[in-house]
């Protein structure tokens, strides 16, 4: 199996609108003003030379490149963009496709030569699309997934059973796929700080320290071990969520409470195009200078815009009062349809 992964793909499209910003570094984020409250969507490989990534306060990667250009997020012209490398993807003889945001896919092929194939993947997305890829191949999703780090830009590399402790054995687990800094700072505590150790860690012994799900799954992702099975059942979002960074705190209730109408209208229209009943909500609040907390509730199915509101409120009434507000966020959990495949959303919402 195939992971495909655009590089520096939102940069890469803003090049192709206005090619005179090639070789350039390119930053896009928010509104494409430094001065207001926003933060990295992407950068030009130029840019992260200069030490900018996704998720950086736009401000402090203006500081970093003073030269940089920075552009708004245009989401249409990414959606766009990322349809036709799809469908290029699923042009491709045998493939399986499952999509798993604007810039990847995983690519099911039965092939001789799986390196061959995916040069010739390669070749197609840029001629029709103009946009360079990186593929990696594996015997399973994560090594698929975690080859593609080595490929980029535009490159080739195979990770397999034979060679996974070879290429990861040495490397920190935070480079692992679904292994963030407050994991690993966990493993970290077990005594457990390269791939290698992961890998020969037995399951039971990470029980106690993540469960008896999570366990077992970090000791198999450290073997780079799971399913060999690409599935291109069409994903279905479990949830819709709209979040507002707000260029003043909000410090009254008054303020408050009409942030969280306006997030939960826009909420309510999306799940209404669902035509599928609520059955939890999350409203997020980023106090200032930067403290994020969530705060949740389960919920009787309802499909009664009123309802949802209510309980909305009812969590915001949990905001700590006299706290700033520089951010508020509300996600509405939906009951899902049979036969479902479920999954992040194919976005860059943060939640």
């Amino acid at each position: 199996m195939l992971h495909v992964d655009l590089d520096q793909f939102i940069a890469a499209v803003e090049v192709l609108r206005r090619p005179e910003l090639a070789g350039k570094a390119l930053i896009v984020g928010g509104r494409g003003d430094p001065t207001e409250r926003a933060v990295v969507s992407t950068a030009s490989y130029e840019a992260r030379a200069f030490g900018v990534g996704s998720g950086m306060p736009l401000r402090i990667a203006a500081r970093k490149v003073p030269d940089a250009v920075i552009l708004p997020v245009d989401q249409a012209a990414y959606l766009a963009a990322s349809e036709q490398v799809m469908a290029v993807l699923r042009s491709q003889p045998g493939a399986t496709v499952q999509v798993l945001g604007w810039d990847e896919a995983f690519v099911g092929i039965q092939a001789e030569d799986p390196e061959a194939y995916a040069r010739r993947l390669q070749h197609d997305v840029l001629k029709e699309t103009r946009l360079h890829c990186s593929v990696g191949i594996g015997d399973t999703l994560v090594r698929a997934k975690v080859a593609t780090t080595f490929g980029k830009p535009a490159g080739v590399f195979r990770l397999t059973e034979g060679n996974w402790l070879e290429v990861m054995g040495s490397r920190p687990t935070i480079e692992l796929w679904g292994v963030g800094t407050k994991v690993s700072a966990r493993l970290a505590k077990l005594g457990i700080a390269t791939v290698a150790q992961l890998a020969a860690a037995k399951p039971d012994d990470l029980v106690p320290e993540f469960g008896p799900k999570m366990g077992p799954w970090y000791a198999q992702l450290g073997r780079g071990d799971g399913s060999r099975t690409v599935d291109d059942t069409p994903w279905v979002a479990r949830g819709h969520s709209r979040e507002t960074t707000f260029q003043q705190d909000l410090t009254g209730s008054g303020q408050i409470e009409d942030a969280v109408r306006e997030l939960a209208a826009h909420v309510l229209a999306d799940v209404a195009a669902e035509e599928r009943p609520v059955i939890g909500l999350t409203l997020k609040v980023r106090y200032a200078p930067f403290l994020t907390k969530t705060y949740a509730r389960k919920m009787p199915e309802t499909s009664d815009p009123a309802e949802v509101l209510a309980r909305a409120l009812d969590l915001a009434a949990k905001i700590e009062p006299g706290r700033p507000i520089r951010l508020l966020g509300l996600r509405a959990e939906m009951t899902m349809p049979e036969d479902s495949r479920q999954g992040h959303t194919p976005t860059r919402s943060g939640w």
